[in-house]
């Protein structure tokens, strides 16, 4: 029997057009009336993910968000259960690979704050800043704390740009650090032990439920994780080529109808 069904916000949740379907919404309401925790699992911050709980009806220390790729589980209050944080030095690296390779980059912070060093700001981490409901600021490292650290960096930028530089970065960084393509214009970086699934896992464990009890549903790379250790993993029939090979089923796009689909076929 499922009693949580893991979400993720970005072209699972939302349609292309960043809104949520009035049936995916129901879905999700009959889900929560049922005693089954939802659990929105993202890339975002908690301000990010904030706007969509709420519209959801998601509420309360009883009920959980998984942020930046599972470096923050939190209740939806904002009571952190767990948190994995990168370093002064792992920033100050990331920022540094990021001007040697003239690769648009920002880090966040865990109160959901996003910082570049690029003077001139690229449109996508203005999107992000925009997007989260986040503060966005221009620093360089040695403006900020020694004990500054972040939740995850992030290059980003056109798709073209980073499938040039997908392979360089991993090669430089994934000994050390969990590497993802987390959407076709973010590679992003957190610390060794951080991703969706373990965070899920360790979710689970705390509520004492088993992987056959969790449905998870995504699209993309840092999904996979949470699709491995899902009882049920669902793939939104936009998701990529990768996500739908990961996945149990195969569900219609996020503009088609296709979460509440997949709610009501394995949840209710």
């Amino acid at each position: 029997m499922i009693k949580l069904i893991a979400l993720d916000i970005d072209d699972t949740l939302l349609t292309s057009q960043r809104h949520i379907l009035p049936t995916t919404k129901q879905a999700v309401q009959d889900a929560l009336a049922q005693g089954i925790k939802v659990v929105l699992c993202t890339g975002r911050p908690l301000a990010g993910a904030k706007p969509f709980l709420d519209e959801l009806g998601i509420e309360g220390d009883d009920q959980y968000v998984i942020t930046y790729n599972g470096a923050v589980t939190e209740t939806v209050s904002g009571q952190v259960m767990a948190k994995h944080l990168l370093d002064n030095a792992a920033y100050r690296e990331i920022t540094a690979y990021g001007q040697a390779h003239q690769l648009p980059t920002n880090v966040l912070d865990a109160h959901s704050n996003i910082y570049t060093a690029n003077r001139d700001v690229d449109w996508w981490i203005v999107e992000q800043a925009a997007e989260n409901e986040a503060g966005l600021f221009i620093r360089q490292p040695d403006e900020l704390p020694a004990d500054f650290a972040i939740a995850k960096g992030a290059f980003v930028g056109l798709e073209s740009l980073l499938d040039a530089h997908e392979a360089a970065v991993k090669a430089a960084f994934q000994d050390r650090f969990y590497v993802v393509r987390a959407g076709r214009n973010f590679i992003e970086l957190m610390d060794p032990i951080v991703n969706k699934g373990q965070a899920l896992s360790d979710l689970a464990k705390q509520l004492n439920l088993t992987a056959d009890n969790v449905m998870a549903v995504g699209d993309e790379g840092n999904d996979l994780p949470m699709f491995d250790f899902a009882g049920v993993a669902v793939s939104m029939g936009n998701g990529t080529a990768e996500a739908k090979a990961h996945a149990d089923y195969v569900t219609a796009a996020n503009d088609d109808d296709g979460l509440a689909q997949a709610i009501r076929k394995f949840a209710l």
